[in-house]
C-alpha cells in the first residue's frame, strides 16, 4: 500500500479502511492487511501498452509499488510537481523508464491496478478511446472533460490541460468496491454516505444512500438530484456541514461524532466509520 495514501488517511483521522486504484484495492489499515485486489491482468495491461505505443499515446500504470511511465508529463507532471511541496513519506513513488514493455519483462513490477491514458487533442483522444473500448475485460472510464491543473515555477505558471481516462478491471470501480466494504462490515446500502467531484465517484454517489456532490466540479454540471456543497474548499464550512449532517440524522448508525470532510481533493466515504477512498 502506498506510503502517500497511508499518509493522508492519517491526516484526516481515517484510520481503518482505504479503497485505492478506482476501487481496485481495499485496505484494512489497523490490521495492514488486503481485503480485496482486482488488478489488471498482465496479458490485457500489454495489450493496452502496444495500442498506447502504436498510437504515440501517453499513459501510466499504477502498481503497488510506483507510477510506471515513460516520461513525465500531464497527470504524471503534476504528480511531480505536487511531491516538490511534500515531505518525502507522503510522496508519489514514481518511475521513467525508457520501454514500458522491456522493462516488465525484466522487473517485477508488481500487480497494475490502474493504468490512465491522455492526450490534448479531442479527437486523437477520442479516436484511441474507441479502439481501448473494443478491448474485453477492463472497465474504461468514459470521460468528457478536460482536466485543467496549473504548476507554479517562482514566477512561472505552466497550465496542463488535456483529457485523460482510467482503466481498470473489470466490474472495478469506487461503488463495487465500496460495495465490498459494506458487506465485510455488514452495513447496509442506505448507511452508506458518499463524496465527490469527478466522473469516477459517480457511481458511489448515484448508489449511496446519501450522494453529496462537491460544487464547481463536472458533477455538479449533470443536474442530479442530489445535496451540493459550494465547493472544495468551502465543504467544511458551518452551512455546508450543518445541511449534511441534519440530513444524515436520519440514517442509522450514524451520530454526531462523525464528520464530513472534503480535503485535499480526496474523497471521504462514511460507513459508520471513516473510510477513504482514493
Amino acid at each position: 500500500m502506498s506510503s502517500s495514501v497511508k499518509a493522508i488517511a492519517k491526516e484526516i483521522g481515517a484510520d481503518n479502511y482505504i479503497i485505492c486504484g478506482n476501487g481496485a484495492i481495499i485496505y484494512d489499515l489497523k490490521k495492514e492487511k488486503i481485503l480485496s485486489n482486482s488488478s489488471i491482468p498482465k496479458a490485457k495491461v500489454l495489450e493496452l501498452i502496444k495500442i498506447c505505443d502504436e498510437n504515440n499515446i501517453y499513459y501510466t500504470l499504477n502498481t503497488e509499488k510506483y507510477i510506471l511511465s515513460k516520461k513525465l508529463n500531464y497527470n504524471l507532471k503534476y504528480y511531480y510537481y505536487e511531491n516538490s511541496k511534500k515531505q518525502e513519506t507522503r510522496t508519489t513513488n514514481i518511475n521513467i523508464v525508457e520501454d514500458t514493455l522491456k522493462y516488465i519483462e525484466e522487473n517485477d513490477i508488481g500487480k497494475v491496478n490502474k493504468m490512465t491514458v491522455s492526450d490534448e487533442n479531442i479527437h486523437i483522444f477520442s479516436g484511441i478511446m474507441k479502439k481501448l473500448k473494443k478491448i474485453e475485460g477492463i472497465n474504461v472510464l468514459d470521460v468528457t472533460n478536460m482536466s485543467k491543473k496549473i504548476i507554479l515555477s517562482g514566477t512561472q505558471k505552466e497550465e496542463l490541460n488535456y483529457f485523460y481516462t482510467e482503466i481498470t478491471n473489470e466490474n472495478v470501480n469506487k461503488w463495487e468496491a465500496l460495495k465490498k466494504l459494506s458487506e465485510y462490515l455488514k452495513i447496509k446500502k442506505e448507511e452508506i454516505v458518499a463524496i465527490g467531484d469527478n466522473i469516477n465517484d459517480l457511481c458511489m454517489i448515484e448508489n449511496a444512500g446519501l450522494g453529496i456532490i462537491i460544487g464547481g466540479s463536472s458533477l455538479a454540471e449533470k443536474n442530479l438530484n442530489k445535496i451540493i456543497v459550494k465547493d472544495n474548499n468551502s465543504a467544511r464550512s458551518c452551512r455546508s456541514y450543518r445541511k449534511i449532517h441534519i440530513k444524515i440524522k436520519c440514517y442509522k448508525n450514524i451520530t454526531n461524532k462523525q464528520q464530513i470532510c472534503y480535503k485535499m481533493q480526496k474523497i471521504l466515504y462514511i460507513l459508520s466509520t471513516y473510510c477513504i477512498i482514493k
